[in-house]
């Protein structure tokens, strides 16, 4: 049965297994350093469908249906999923699951939300509440433009401290048995706000939010940067990651090992993303594919992953708010 440690952290005492997983991509995402790990990648990014939107639903439908052939088991077998993406109402997760019969929560974390629904998935399973959960998230380019910047035909200029929002999606079947890797710890995030306005600094946004988790973390469980192969973060890119290492450092905290979904993801130089990647489906996808293949493999044993997510929306930017932000933590080991 889960259990607190410290003020933050949740201990699940089952370590739920991750049975199955599955990450599908765009075509730009396909043509960065890590497509050789995805299941699939479309040739265009209308998926094709009709709209951009469409063709996100698109995304989770068959990244669900192939983490669910991977672990071997169908959608009768799923308790509950636990989805979430950029778009109102998220019905990108809504009408991407609609058909699949299955008990759904859905969740907005911006791009933290697939860390948020892979711990929810593992409480879930480890409480007794599910035998088996799924958490899936996506994102998508043109409809993330669409719905939080400017219509792709305006043409506007990119800041170079903006993120390109990932096209794809990643799922994780969450049970009590498999053969992992393994949902040890969670620990949900506070809100941050240090008065960030700038919709094209994200990562500027979220690091503080990044820092103060990673922090509380490493405060409930007296553990450290040196108990892990690999702490990653999704999706702060190289601005946020920068100033993430450059905060904890402040708190006597020197992270090591220390990526993000959003460097990883693109080839910085030859695919001009400025400062890297971002979406709910930046992590997810990442997350899905390759650090849950290595870690299969052994190269990872111990990781954390924390996603961190800006709360705002077109609204409270154009009303001169601030951008809150959150992350949550998740501590994924290849052995219960």
């Amino acid at each position: 049965m889960a259990s607190r440690v410290g003020r933050y952290t949740i201990k699940l005492e089952s370590c739920p297994a991750v049975k199955g997983y599955a990450g599908v991509a765009g075509k730009k995402e396909g043509e960065g350093p890590l497509a050789e790990a995805f299941d699939y990648i479309y040739e265009d990014d209308t998926c094709g469908e009709k709209t951009w939107e469409k063709a996100e639903s698109r995304m989770q439908k068959d990244t669900l249906t192939r983490a669910l052939v991977k672990a071997n088991i169908t959608p009768t077998t799923v308790d509950m999923v636990f989805a979430g993406d950029l778009l109102n109402q998220c019905i990108g997760s809504n009408y991407g699951l609609r058909e699949f019969g299955i008990p759904f929560i859905g969740l907005f974390g911006a791009c933290s939300t697939m860390a948020e629904s892979i711990a929810l998935a593992s409480l879930a399973v480890d409480t007794g509440c599910a035998n088996v959960a799924a958490a899936i998230t996506s994102s998508h380019f043109c409809a993330a433009e669409r719905q939080f910047r400017y219509p792709l035909e305006y043409g506007g200029q990119r800041t170079p401290t903006a993120q390109w929002t990932v096209t794809g999606s990643g799922a994780a079947i969450i049970a009590k048995e498999g053969d992992g890797p393994f949902i040890k710890e969670v620990t949900f995030g506070k809100i941050v706000d240090m008065g960030i306005k700038d919709m094209n600094n994200m990562g500027a946004a979220m690091a503080p939010a990044a820092a103060e988790t990673i922090k509380s973390y490493f405060d409930d469980t007296g553990l450290d940067p040196d108990s892990f192969d690999l702490i990653i973060t999704g999706d702060l890119g190289f601005i946020g990651s920068r100033l993430t290492s450059e905060l904890l450092e402040k708190e006597n905290i020197k992270l090591k090992n220390f990526t993000d979904c959003g460097i990883l993801i693109y080839d910085r130089k030859a695919q001009d993303v400025h400062a890297g990647g971002s979406g709910c489906g930046c992590s997810a996808l990442v997350m899905c594919t390759h650090i849950f293949n290595n870690m299969r493999a052994g190269n990872f044993k111990e990781v954390l992953f924390v996603g961190t997510g800006a709360l705002m929306s077109p609204t409270s930017v154009q009303q001169g708010e601030s951008i809150p932000s959150i992350a949550h933590l998740v501590h994924i080991s290849s052995t219960k």
